[in-house]
């Protein structure tokens, strides 16, 4: 099982809530489970980790894929084949046990490219916005993110900066055309990340095909944003089932039962 976070396991940039939080409990108890995002290793740490209440155990069954899989973190006796440079170190801070096993990083010139061109098109475009929260850019190694309310804007604000998705798809379009070694898609709710080319969530549950020896066909991967336009929506072109949810209520409802007939070997 495959999870997106924000808006599916957790409301966007906020904790994971205690019913979200049991019912992913138990279905570690019975397979493992794998959460991809785009934010950064540590928005899994405090969004996820801090509010999960799993064992050891059941956290050697979880898998992380921060910033779209282009990074990958495991746990206890699973991180035996992991690494990790002085970043990474400082990266899972608060996080013993985890270990990275892989990272596709940004060189120091991709990176400064990319912000330069990025706040360029936002101005050009007008959507380098006045009032923000936190920053815009930002450097997660792996990919660079544009949040144009900032990386804590409240989540009315966000959604409500662009309802259609025509402001990112501009912004992406703009900045796809000047940067056309790297990859660039739709983020979040405001948000536009940058990675190195062909690496998103498809190639990261590819990636995790390959750890784990569980065929993509055999997984099943849960998502808000499966929509063409969606960060997940490459999960569902690569041919892995998917189930598509607009929160993480309904999440936890679908999780719940799904564990329990997997308990009760019905599923």
């Amino acid at each position: 099982m495959a999870f997106d976070l924000d808006d599916t396991l957790a409301p966007s940039k906020s904790a994971m809530p205690e019913p979200m939080a049991a019912a992913l409990r138990s279905l570690l108890d019975v397979v493992p489970v794998c959460v991809i995002s785009g934010g950064q290793i540590g928005q899994f740490r405090d969004q996820l980790l801090a509010h999960l209440g799993a064992d050891d155990v059941e956290l050697s069954r979880l898998h992380l894929m921060p910033t779209c899989g282009t990074r990958y973190y495991v746990h206890g006796a699973a991180a035996g084949t992991a690494h990790a440079d002085d970043q990474d170190a400082r990266a899972i801070e608060g996080m013993p046990g985890w270990r990275l096993v892989y990272a596709n990083d940004l060189s120091p010139q991709q990176i400064e490219e990319g912000f330069a061109v990025v706040e360029a098109e936002a101005r050009r475009l007008g959507l380098w916005e006045g009032r923000t929260w936190g920053d815009i850019l930002e450097d997660r190694g792996s990919q660079i993110t544009f949040s144009a309310l900032g990386q804590e804007a409240p989540l009315d604000a966000k959604r409500a900066w662009d309802p259609t998705g025509e402001k990112k798809g501009a912004l992406r379009d703009a900045v796809a055309a000047r940067l056309p070694g790297l990859e660039v898609r739709s983020g979040g709710s405001t948000s536009v990340d940058i990675t190195l080319k062909g690496v998103d969530k498809a190639y990261g549950m590819t990636r995790l095909a390959e750890v784990t020896g569980i065929p993509g066909e055999r997984m099943l991967f849960v998502g808000d944003r499966l929509d063409p336009e969606g960060n997940d929506y490459p999960v569902l072109a690569l041919g892995i089932p998917c189930h598509a949810v607009s929160g993480w209520e309904e999440t936890a409802v679908f999780v719940a039962d799904l564990a329990q007939r997997i308990a009760a070997g019905g599923a």
